[in-house]
């Protein structure tokens, strides 16, 4: 095992995948001389140079065309756009288009395409809004949310090797924690697999990206009196690994889901449906969410905290459901 921060994870498992595979380029803004935001691509263009490492303009939706015609005839492009506040220059071709192809074709056309883009709070530079239930809606789109630095990079060469888009969605939150344990041997994360990050009896809280370590504290807090959480890590919010949270809501009967899309129109209210559909027999009360409110995010770091899920707010919603 190995430390290693998300930005170094990311980059580690980038630089494998290119030295494994001569198709494979990163794009993005800030990708050369600066090391990409957050380092998220530093030492990737002093190892690969100009060809592979590829300086990015402001035009996101004509660049992300060309990148989409490149992995068509067989490269495959790491789009990086920085922050997912601009993922909407990018959803007509992606979400039209593109997620489309493998389908529309029979299986005789591919886009191997990687996008990844980072969201939620960081110190002073906020990039709140997330489009987790747009892209999850869209069918042919992967779409998977690392918590951890290990789980980053297992997701990230799995993404780099599928033969259809993904799109990778970084806490910002996650990319300014302590390092964490990486084995230093190759590990791939499976695309739609979730992992239980902590096993409990009482209740099953279900996350995904930066909502795993508040769900994770939550779950230590509330273990002092007594109530085993169990957390769930979506890790891939499309195709959600649906028959692990159904094993786990139909042992414990009870089911939290944590996220930071606003609540109305959420990807938990999905979940919270399919839980109702597979699993009502087992469930003893209702499902709660915990998600922001449905107005735009604040400026002022006390509104954004009221704003976002907290892990007094997961607390509260876990005592809530135990109460029924």
């Amino acid at each position: 095992m190995t430390l290693m921060t998300m930005a170094q994870a990311t980059v580690t498992a980038i630089a494998e995948e290119m030295r494994r595979d001569p198709r494979v380029f990163l794009t993005g803004f800030g990708v050369t001389h600066y090391g990409g935001v957050y380092d998220s691509a530093k030492g990737l263009w002093e190892e690969f140079g100009d060809q592979r490492v590829i300086e990015m303009p402001m035009a996101e939706t004509g660049y992300f065309g060309i990148c989409a015609g490149a992995a068509m005839f067989g490269m495959r492009p790491i789009f990086d756009i920085c922050f997912a506040e601009y993922i909407p220059y990018i959803t007509e071709p992606l979400c039209t288009d593109m997620a489309a192809v493998y389908y529309g074709t029979a299986g005789k056309a591919r886009v191997p395409i990687v996008v990844c883009a980072r969201q939620g709070v960081a110190g002073n530079l906020s990039h709140v809004r997330g489009f987790n239930s747009w892209l999850t809606h869209v069918p042919g789109l992967k779409v998977v949310s690392p918590a951890t630095p290990r789980d980053a990079r297992g997701l990230w060469k799995s993404a780099i090797r599928d033969d259809n888009p993904v799109v990778i969605l970084e806490s910002l939150a996650a990319w300014v924690a302590p390092p964490a344990e990486v084995p230093e041997a190759e590990e791939l994360v499976p695309i739609g697999q979730a992992d239980v990050k902590r096993r409990g009896r009482d209740v099953t809280v279900i996350a995904a990206g930066e909502t795993v370590r508040l769900a994770l504290e939550a779950a230590a807090r509330l273990a002092a009196d007594g109530i085993e959480v169990e957390v769930i890590d979506l890790r891939t919010l499309a195709p959600i690994d649906f028959d692990t949270l159904v094993t786990s809501v139909r042992r414990t009967g009870r089911a939290v889901i944590v996220h930071t899309d606003w609540k109305i129109g959420g990807f938990g209210a999905e979940i919270a449906a399919t839980l109702g559909e597979r699993a009502h027999a087992a469930l003893q009360t209702w499902i709660r969410r915990v998600a922001p409110l449905h107005v735009p995010p604040p400026f002022r770091r006390e509104l954004e905290e009221a704003f976002l899920p907290s892990v007094d707010g997961v607390i509260s919603a876990v005592r809530e459901v135990l109460r029924g």
